[in-house]
Formats: C-alpha cells, sequence, structure tokens
C-alpha cells in the first residue's frame, strides 16, 4: 500500500465507503427519473416541465467537477470527502422539505455541489492509497455498486412513490450519508497530497462555468417552462463568447485546466466531439422513457420501473462481451455502426403505443440498453487509449465535465422538442409529441456516427484482431 500509516482493515473499509458513495450518486439519477410525474402532481407542477430537476443536478456537478482534485489536495481527501459527503445529505434532506418546484431545483443543486466532489475524490482517495499491483481490483469493486444503482433505480424510485411518498426518494440518503461521514472520520486515511500540485486555474473555471451554466440553460429557453427571452438572448451568445475567450487564453496559459494540446490527439478529439454531440440524442433516454411509459402510456410508477429493468440489465450484458468486439473490430468499426444501432434503438420508441405488447416493449429496451452500454464503453475507451499518462488525468477529467455537460444539455433539449410537439399535436397529442421527439433524437445520433468514422484503431487493439 502506498500509505504505511493504513492498515488492512482501514483499506477494506475505505473500499466500501466509497463503493456506498459511487453506489448513492448512481442511484440518485435513476431512482429520480421514475418518481418525477409523481413528484410533479405533488408540486402542482406539469410532469413535462420537471427537467430543470435533473438538469441542475448533473449542470452542477459539470461545473464543479474540474476543481475537485485542486480542492482535494488543498484542504485533504479526508476532510473534502467527508465534508462532500454532508454537503450531498444536507442537498437531499432539502429536495425532501421542498414544497414547491423551486426549493426543490435548489436541493438539486446542493445535491449536485456534493456529488460533483465526492465521486472524483473518492476515486482519488483509492489511487492514492493502493498501490499499482492493486489498482485495478480496488477500482473495479468500488465502481461494480454504480451498475446496480441504475438497475434498481427505477424500480425502488417506482415502489417508494406508489407505496409511500416521492420525499422518501431523497430521505433514504439522509441516514446513508450520515454513516458514511462517521465512517469518513474513523476510517479513512490522511493521505497526503501529491507533491508538486500546481496553482489551481480560477480564470478558467470560470470561463468554462459561464459556457457550460449559459448553453445550457439557453436550451432550456426554448420550453415553455423557461426563461425564454433572457436564455436565448443572453445566456447563448455569452456561453459561446466565454469559449471563445477560453479558447484564446488556453493557448498562452501557463497550466491551463484544459491543455489544448490534448486535442491534438486523434482519439481524444474523436471521442471528446462523440460524447458531447451523440449523448444530445440518447443521453436522455432515462428521462424520456419513464414519462413516455407513465405520461404517455398511463403505467404506475412501480409497473413502469419493473418495465424498465430490461435496461440495465442489457447494458450489464453488454459489458461481458464489448472488450472482445472492440478487439476483433476495432474502435472505428464498433462506434461507427453502433451509433448508427443507438440511434435506430431511440427511433423504435416512437412505435411503442397503448397496443404495444409488453413482450416487444421488453425486447426493445433490452437492446436498447445493450447498444447504449456499448456506446458508453467504446466512447469512454476511444477517448483515453491514447493518452500518455502524463496527461491521462487532465484527459479523465475533461471526459467527465462533457459526459455530465452533454447529459445535462441532452435532457434540456428533450424537454423543449417534447414541449414543442406537444404544442404542435393539441390536446391529447401528448403520446405522439414523444413518438417525434424520440424519432428526432434517433435521426441525430444516428447521423453523429460521422464523428466516429474518424476514430484510429490503436496498435493494442489492431493487433489482437487476429486471437
Amino acid at each position: 500500500m502506498k500509505n504505511s500509516g493504513t492498515d488492512e482493515k482501514s483499506l477494506r473499509v475505505l473500499l466500501w465507503l466509497i463503493s456506498i458513495a459511487f453506489f448513492m450518486q448512481m442511484l440518485d439519477g435513476s431512482i429520480l427519473n421514475t418518481a418525477l410525474p409523481a413528484m410533479a402532481a405533488a408540486l402542482n407542477a406539469d410532469p413535462l416541465r420537471m427537467h430543470s430537476v435533473v438538469v441542475a443536478y448533473m449542470l452542477t456537478t459539470a461545473v464543479l467537477i474540474p476543481a475537485s482534485g485542486f480542492i482535494a489536495d488543498r484542504f485533504g481527501i479526508r476532510r473534502v470527502f467527508f465534508l462532500s459527503i454532508l454537503v450531498f445529505t444536507a442537498g437531499s434532506a432539502l429536495c425532501a422539505l421542498s414544497s414547491s418546484l423551486t426549493p426543490l431545483i435548489a436541493g438539486r443543486i446542493v445535491q449536485g455541489a456534493g456529488g460533483a466532489i465526492m465521486a472524483p475524490v473518492g476515486r482519488l482517495a483509492v489511487l492514492r492509497a493502493f498501490p499499482r499491483s492493486g489498482l485495478a481490483g480496488a477500482l473495479s469493486f468500488v465502481t461494480l455498486p454504480g451498475l446496480l444503482g441504475p438497475l434498481f433505480g427505477p424500480l425502488l424510485g417506482g415502489f417508494l412513490v406508489s407505496y409511500a411518498s416521492w420525499e422518501w426518494i431523497f430521505l433514504i440518503n439522509v441516514p446513508v450519508g450520515l454513516l458514511g461521514a462517521l465512517l469518513t472520520l474513523r476510517y479513512m486515511p490522511d493521505l497526503a497530497a501529491e507533491s508538486g500540485t500546481g496553482a489551481f486555474d480560477r480564470v478558467g473555471f470560470v470561463l468554462l462555468a459561464i459556457f457550460m451554466v449559459g448553453m445550457t440553460l439557453s436550451v432550456e429557453g426554448f420550453s415553455a417552462g423557461g426563461p425564454r427571452s433572457d436564455a436565448l438572448l443572453v445566456l447563448g451568445p455569452a456561453g459561446l463568447l466565454s469559449l471563445a475567450v477560453y479558447a484564446l487564453y488556453a493557448l498562452k496559459a501557463k497550466a491551463p485546466l484544459i491543455n489544448p494540446d490534448l486535442f491534438k490527439i486523434d482519439n481524444f478529439r474523436v471521442g471528446i466531439l462523440g460524447n458531447l454531440f451523440a449523448r444530445l440524442g440518447f443521453g436522455a433516454i432515462p428521462y424520456l422513457v419513464p414519462l413516455l411509459l407513465q405520461v404517455g402510456l398511463g403505467h404506475a410508477p412501480f409497473t413502469a420501473g419493473l418495465i424498465m429493468l430490461p435496461i440495465s440489465i442489457g447494458g450489464i450484458a453488454a459489458k461481458t462481451w464489448i472488450s472482445r468486439v472492440l478487439k476483433k473490430l476495432g474502435f472505428r468499426v464498433v462506434l461507427t455502426l453502433n451509433t448508427v444501432l443507438v440511434g435506430a434503438a431511440l427511433a423504435g420508441h416512437a412505435l411503442i403505443g397503448v397496443q404495444t405488447s409488453i413482450l416487444c416493449i421488453t425486447l426493445l429496451f433490452f437492446v436498447s440498453g445493450s447498444v447504449n452500454s456499448m456506446q458508453f464503453t467504446s466512447m469512454n475507451s476511444v477517448t483515453l487509449i491514447d493518452l500518455p499518462e502524463n496527461r491521462a488525468g487532465s484527459g479523465n477529467s475533461l471526459l467527465s465535465v462533457v459526459m455530465q455537460l452533454s447529459m445535462s444539455m441532452g435532457v434540456a433539449v428533450a424537454a423543449a422538442l417534447l414541449d414543442f410537439f406537444k404544442n404542435m399535436a393539441g390536446e391529447g397529442g401528448v403520446l405522439t409529441a414523444f413518438h417525434d421527439t424520440f424519432l428526432l433524437l434517433g435521426c441525430f445520433t444516428a447521423f453523429t456516427a460521422l464523428i466516429f468514422f474518424r476514430a484510429r484503431d490503436t496498435a493494442g487493439y489492431v493487433g489482437q484482431r487476429a486471437e
């Protein structure tokens, strides 16, 4: 182990502690989506306008992730991890106490602030506490619960709102969070900062934050539930201007938050662009599908959670074969073809109607979950695989930001399209609005396959094709 003062028992508890933190964060995202219609009814809100509750969390996370490593090195991993759990728990309590949409969104922002620090710092703790020889097994252990969150989240969310109340979606985090905070103080080692940690790029952080917030809220402005005029006339242009200023600033800065040299690496550039644009289409699936099942088809929340299980099962199943497929076919072929399949599966949701059998829906959801999982793994792998070791941390941080940003914008885009098509269809046209939204997002996602057509197969994969 890297820290000689850390005994084996503390290391085991550390792994469980970070695993629980990962599980809480992943469960929080998937458990909420199934509960949105019930929450909307309790808060006297339109269920199709509840996207802000999802976007607020994702956007806050995207903005704060770049600062997580610096904060941990500046104030200490144990202290920062402890405070992040408390902030996440406090945000959960605030959400449960909300009596209207505005304080609920505020609570989600607090939650996002805790989650943005909790997961990256937890991963950093594992990197600092374990030697290279045991690192792969440790990281696999702590990330495994993250796969279970999306599996049980929709089902648990549907169960809680059906047989308890929507507040329990957030209240279940409180005792778990408090226990995690106590275990952190008791067992997490006081890990030292990396030597030579540089100054934090505050200018770059502010510029990128303005870009992310401006662009996401401007997209929300297309929905009747968003700040239409201000978002379109001010926030969008301000975000684009901020990005342009950052691009010029990063070229001259000594230690920019995002090193422009990263984009000289072909696969990294393709992976980042692909993550950004492809996720705008299929990143909204966890938000749209529960609404389709409940608002469009009239299923109860718990029933909707059961129907969605094949999505997660398909995603977990795909993990068992994606590595072999990549080795045999390479990144370019897999990503190009699979992106088209993801788009086709997304567009296929437009065929789901009141008369569609559960068997057909189950098969579509299983296929959708499988190709989406393959897409996540392949996109992330192609983005990081060619990075030199001295740039791996910076590249991984940027990937995490892009993933959260694109998913938040994807939800905002889906909500705006749903609102537009609903207004076009008129009264009684909710299901038609869902169909049109899925069809358009599916076509857009398939079109992004052109980005991945420029991916390059690395020697590590090409050399193993003959196996």
